[in-house]
């Protein structure tokens, strides 16, 4: 394919483009991307396990773009989707209506990170061309004829790569996630110092009671992590994701090839009771920020999800100096922990006009909506008065 002087190639594995070629595409230091979810060994074992295939509905469709010498320029990662699961940006509503009016909502065209709500960039062109980025998304959309697709969507995208998708007349949506931000604290007391009396009470008494029991949590990270680690916090994340989803998304296989291929830029959180692992939580770390990503238990223990979700991530962000702990979907909960409103993006091209028309109508009306709530979420964050002007 062809796109404003580049040529596009698609890629039906990620294995198909290797390794050294995805992550010159990738913002890095050093040679290692930014952002762990980036990485070509974060796709690769999400494929080689199966979790994210054409059995899954999760059929790649990688766009690599190349200057007219030949080298690569650009990578847009890409699927050919059946469903919405696992995305994290819910549209199925847009699915039910073009699906009532007789059209066909599925398959269409999703951009994104598999199973993560995690921002990152997906226009890849390292060096920031324009021109490059519009071409990667003029393939996308060129995609969709060529299969059949009824959109594309590009989730959790920078704030610049959304404005750059409206300006050539994709959709703009916006979206509310919670995060925690490093103001240089010294450690978790500083911390706490910075929020109110009633709120640092709180998270004091949640801690206590959360490790009444004598129970301790460890972090492990690279060749820390072994077989039977895996094993455990597996047993957590499947009883979680059989609540919530009634199937859940990643199997086995994909962590043991997160330990082969990438342990060093995972951080598992594991509360023990003795030599007895009950609960855990797996995080991410990228440059300058920790991801939360999953989280189970087999025991029920007031507050230990709080403590080892939200407040060990903000101990290890403190402790490495990192910038910013992502926690995740949703949550208003984790406000009274400290984490502060954020806004999402994600853009879309619809090629249905009706569809198109009315989404946008939508869209129109939420955005407004989704601002008025990040107001109004900003008046209960836990800080002192006047703290959090005073830090930035």
């Amino acid at each position: 394919m062809s796109a404003s002087g580049y040529t596009a190639t698609i890629h039906p594995t990620t294995a198909d483009i290797p390794a050294a070629v995805w992550n010159n595409l990738v913002p890095a230091t050093d040679g290692i991307p930014d952002n762990p979810f980036l990485d070509h060994a974060f796709f690769l074992a999400l494929e080689e396990s199966g979790c994210a295939t054409g059995r899954t509905g999760w059929q790649a469709q990688h766009v690599l773009l190349a200057n007219d010498t030949g080298e690569p320029v650009g990578l847009l990662p890409l699927f050919l989707k059946s469903h919405s699961m696992g995305e994290y940006v819910f549209d199925h509503g847009w699915a039910n209506a073009l699906e009532r009016a007789g059209g066909r909502y599925y398959p269409k065209l999703q951009g994104s990170v598999p199973f993560t709500p995690a921002t990152a960039p997906k226009l890849l062109v390292p060096s920031g061309g324009l021109e490059a980025r519009a071409a990667l998304l003029s393939t996308a959309q060129q995609l969709t004829s060529r299969l059949d697709a009824s959109s594309v969507h590009l989730t959790f995208i920078p704030e610049a790569e959304a404005a750059l998708a409206s300006s050539l007349d994709w959709l703009h949506r916006t979206d509310t996630q919670f995060h925690w931000h490093n103001r240089g604290y010294a450690s978790f007391e500083e911390f706490l110092e910075s929020l109110s009396s009633r709120k640092r009470k709180t998270i004091r008494r949640e801690r206590r009671d959360a490790l009444a029991d004598g129970l301790t949590v460890r972090w492990l990270s690279g060749t820390d992590i072994l077989e039977h680690h895996w094993d455990a916090f597996f047993a957590f994340y499947e009883d979680t994701g059989a609540r919530k989803w009634g199937r859940p998304y990643l199997n086995r296989t994909f962590f043991s090839l997160l330990g082969q291929y990438m342990a060093d830029r995972v951080v598992l959180m594991l509360a023990y009771d003795g030599d007895e692992p009950i609960a855990g939580a797996i995080n991410f770390r990228g440059k300058d920020r920790l991801y939360g990503r999953n989280w189970g238990a087999v025991r029920d223990v007031p507050f230990l999800h709080f403590e080892v979700c939200y407040y060990q991530a903000i101990d290890y962000a403190i402790s490495h100096k990192l910038a910013v702990v992502e926690a995740g979907a949703q949550g208003e909960h984790k406000l009274a922990r400290g984490y502060e409103p954020v806004l999402t993006h994600s853009a879309h091209w619809i090629a249905h006009p009706g569809l198109r028309r009315a989404v946008a109508d939508y869209l129109a009306d939420e955005r407004p909506a989704i601002e008025q709530q990040q107001e109004l979420l900003e008046q209960f964050t836990p800080f002192r008065k006047g703290e959090r002007q005073e830090r930035s």
